[in-house]
């Protein structure tokens, strides 16, 4: 080997990148070299012959799809720069990486030389900024309406309440003829219900007091669904209930907490019976220590929510509910709820399978903490 060979040699082995020759064929690979980082990479011991590192072999990527994608821009651009794909590693985890290479066609697949790149630290930081930007979005669109909801709700509460009142006041007169003392009953009734679409809004707006204590949630949970058994066993939704022993405490308005929970069963429940017809809704607690916080899980076997509409359902307003059905607040309400308590509020859901919403609260919030005796943060009530 001369002195420029053996050079090359030294740097292919030595690289900080990983390096991979090999033909990649429809149903595999053949490998011709792998330098020690790109076995790191994928997981394979230093020790492992270059012949057995393929990853580019089907059972190494997540789904059939992006390995034809991968393979059909490679085949018309002859080459790729910093192309992102999920791989499996020999120990089936994944990892994210980035691939800058060049094929040519050889025989019945391609000769590839390609550089591959660990970025899954990277990804995953792009993920949580992700996540952290919508959070935000969410939070500017939340309080900007807020100011503007809180005006028209206090507006809307006087002249309510005198309707409410004089309707009381006529419907206790006895001599009122029946199309009257029905007319009388519509109103109170609609009433009732513009001044229960008030407090929402209200509530929206958080310009309601609130008062914190330390809460068992797993009481809140048990009170809740005591609300809602006579309804669920009368439309056939059953309910399973695992809530964890032990569960400590959080600070928290209780009253908030159950309208919560209410929101989210009452949701499920009208999926399961508009899909199904019948439903099983599962509700979990447990405690996630490393977070210090409890988690309250709702989950139903529903019609699920659809990708495009999960990004939507928190905003203010928005329903997929008939006309009269809904007003788009519950959710909104919800989430503006858990997040006045330092919580998150997530949803996963798969059409056909179901929705699973999750609470998560923390056992005593930031600005709270100081307030509450070291004693009583360090057991429950």
């Amino acid at each position: 080997m001369d002195e420029r060979a053996a050079a090359f040699a030294r740097l292919f082995l030595a690289v900080h990148e990983g390096v991979y020759i090999g033909t990649i064929e429809v149903d595999g690979t053949s490998t011709i070299a792998a330098n020690p980082h790109v076995k790191l990479i994928l997981g394979y011991g230093n020790e492992t012959p270059d012949a057995e590192v393929r990853p580019f072999d089907p059972d190494h990527f997540h789904d059939a799809q992006s390995r034809s994608t991968l393979l059909e821009r490679l085949e018309s651009d002859g080459s790729l720069v910093n192309y992102l794909v999920r791989l499996k590693r020999a120990d089936q985890a994944s990892v994210w990486v980035e691939i800058t290479a060049r094929a040519e066609p050889t025989g019945a697949g391609l000769r590839v030389e390609a550089l591959v790149r660990d970025v899954s630290e990277r990804k995953k930081l792009d993920d949580e900024t992700r996540d952290i930007y919508h959070q935000l979005l969410q939070a500017e669109k939340m309080a900007a309406l807020g100011q503007t909801v809180s005006g028209v709700a206090h507006e809307l509460n006087n002249p309510l309440a005198t309707i409410l009142t004089w309707a009381e006041r006529l419907s206790q007169k006895t001599t009122l003829e029946p199309a009257v003392r029905r007319g009388l009953e519509i109103i109170l009734s609609e009433s009732e219900r513009a001044a229960r679409i008030v407090r929402n809004l209200l509530t929206f707006a958080r310009k309601r007091q609130t008062t914190r204590a330390m809460v068992d949630i797993n009481q809140v949970v048990r009170e809740t669904l005591a609300l809602r058994a006579y309804e669920q066993r009368v439309t056939n939704i059953i309910v399973i209930d695992a809530l964890a022993a032990g569960l400590p405490n959080v600070f928290a308005d209780s009253h908030q907490v159950q309208q919560v929970l209410l929101n989210l069963t009452i949701n499920a429940e009208q999926a399961m019976l508009s899909a199904n017809g019948r439903g099983v809704l599962v509700v979990r607690t447990w405690h996630d220590a490393e977070r210090e916080c409890v988690i309250l899980e709702i989950n139903d076997d529903g019609p699920g929510i659809a990708e495009d509409v999960q990004a939507k359902i928190f905003d203010p307003f928005f329903t997929t509910k008939p006309e009269g059905k809904g007003v788009g607040l519950g959710l909104a309400v919800s989430y503006g709820i858990v997040d006045s308590h330092g919580g998150d509020l997530e949803v996963k859901s798969t059409v056909g399978e179901g929705t699973t919403f999750t609470v998560s609260l923390p056992l005593v919030e930031p600005a709270a903490r100081a307030q509450v005796p070291a004693a009583v943060l360090a057991r429950p009530e």
